[in-house]
C-alpha cells in the first residue's frame, strides 16, 4: 500500500482538510503515478455538500488528474515511467457490455466507476480522488498526455475539455457550421476554443459582457449579452448547434428558437429543476434537445491528441491545497476566469 497525502471533506458540506490514506498496491495492469496538477470541477464541490444526493464520506474529490507515472505493473504495455499520463471522470466500467465495447464507457449499461463518491469496482475500498499527490489507475483507463502541453493547463480537459469535445464531435462541428455556445466559464470557454479550432464559426451567449474580450480572443466570431432580453431576435433560425454549458434555471424557448431546420441544443449543464419548454418551438423547424455526458477513453485520447496539435488548453489559475476552500467558494461565485488547478506539491 501506498501512503498518500490529500485533502478531504469528512462530512457533507465541511470544509477539505489535510487527509492521508492508502492507495492499493500495484496490480500486474496498474500504472502507478506522482500526481502533478489537479483540477477542481464544480461538480467536485455538489458532491463534497452531497447536493447531488447521498454521498460517501470521508470523499477525497478530483477527477481531473495529470501527472507523471513512477512504477508500472508486470503486464502494463500502454506506459514506461515516466510518461506524463492522465486520468479523467471515472475508473473503472464493466468492459463488456455494448456501450464499454464501443468506447463508451461514460454510458456503460452497468454503470461507470466514478473517480471519486464511490467504492472501486467490486471491492470495499473506498475511492479517493485526484486532490493528493499519489494515484493508482488500469492502464486501460488513463490517457497519454501530449509532451508539448503545460501540464497544469491539461489538468480541466480530462473533464472541463472532454465534456465539450464530445458533443462537438457527435454533432459534426466543422468549416460551414455556426455553433453557439451559452456561458462562458470551465466548460464554456473549451467549447468555444474547440468549435473554433475545428473550423466552425462561434458565438458565445453569455450575460456577463465583462468576457466578451475573453471570448474573442479564444475563438469567437461572435459575442451577444444575453441580458438584452430581445437578443435572440436577430439570430432566428441561425444556429446549427447550441452547446448550454449553463447549470442556472434559464428559459430556454429564446435560445431554441436560434436553430435552424434540424438544430440542436445539447444540455451539459447540470440545471436544479427540469426545463419547461413548448412542443411548438421543437416542431418549428424540427429542433431537438439533446444531452452529453463526458467522452469514453478512446475520445478522451482523440481530444488530448487534437489538444496536442492545435496547442488547446484551459485557462487556469494554480493554487496551492491549503487554497481549496477558498477556491469552491469562488468557484460558486463565478470568479474564476476559467479553472482553479491545485498544485500536487502543496499536499
Amino acid at each position: 500500500m501506498m501512503k498518500t497525502k490529500g485533502y478531504a471533506a469528512l462530512a457533507a458540506g465541511a470544509d477539505l482538510v489535510p487527509f492521508e490514506f492508502e492507495r492499493r498496491n500495484l496490480g500486474a495492469n496498474d500504472v502507478g503515478f506522482e500526481i502533478q496538477f489537479s483540477g477542481i470541477c464544480h461538480s467536485d464541490i455538489h458532491q463534497a455538500r452531497e447536493e447531488w444526493g447521498t454521498a460517501l464520506f470521508p470523499m477525497v474529490p478530483g477527477h481531473e488528474i495529470v501527472g507523471v507515472v513512477t512504477a508500472i505493473g508486470d503486464k502494463v504495455s500502454k506506459f514506461a515511467v515516466g510518461d506524463r499520463i492522465g486520468v479523467g471522470v471515472f475508473i473503472d466500467s464493466c468492459r463488456k457490455c455494448e456501450n464499454c465495447s464501443r468506447g463508451l464507457q461514460q454510458y456503460c449499461l452497468e454503470g461507470m466507476t466514478g473517480t471519486y463518491n464511490g467504492y472501486e469496482r467490486n471491492s470495499d475500498q473506498i475511492a479517493f480522488g485526484g486532490y493528493s499527490n499519489f494515484f493508482v489507475i488500469d492502464q486501460d483507463f488513463a490517457v497519454k498526455v501530449p509532451s508539448n502541453l503545460d501540464l497544469a493547463a491539461v489538468a480541466p480537459l480530462l473533464c472541463a475539455g472532454i465534456t465539450l469535445y464530445s458533443p462537438l464531435r457527435h454533432w459534426g462541428a466543422q468549416p460551414g457550421k455556426k455553433i453557439a455556445v451559452m456561458g462562458l466559464g470551465g466548460l464554456g470557454h473549451m467549447g468555444v476554443k474547440f468549435a473554433a479550432a475545428m473550423g466552425a464559426e462561434v458565438t458565445v451567449l453569455s450575460h456577463s459582457k465583462a468576457k466578451q474580450e475573453d471570448a474573442k480572443r479564444m475563438g469567437a466570431s461572435n459575442f451577444v449579452d444575453t441580458k438584452n432580453l430581445d437578443w435572440h431576435k436577430g439570430f432566428q433560425k441561425g444556429f446549427d448547434l447550441i452547446l448550454n454549458t449553463v447549470s442556472a434555471d434559464i428559459d430556454l424557448e429564446p435560445y431554441l428558437s436560434t436553430l435552424r431546420t434540424d438544430g440542436t441544443l445539447v444540455v451539459i449543464g447540470l440545471p436544479g429543476k427540469p426545463y419547461s419548454v413548448s412542443a411548438g418551438t421543437l416542431l418549428n423547424g424540427r429542433r431537438s434537445i439533446a444531452g452529453s455526458m463526458i467522452g469514453g477513453i478512446p475520445e478522451l485520447q482523440e481530444m488530448l491528441d487534437f489538444c496536442g496539435t492545435h496547442n488547446i488548453v484551459s485557462d487556469v489559475e494554480v493554487i496551492k491545497a491549503d487554497y481549496i476552500n477558498q477556491a469552491y467558494e469562488r468557484t460558486v461565485a463565478s470568479d474564476v476566469r476559467y479553472r482553479f488547478v491545485i498544485d500536487a506539491k502543496s499536499f
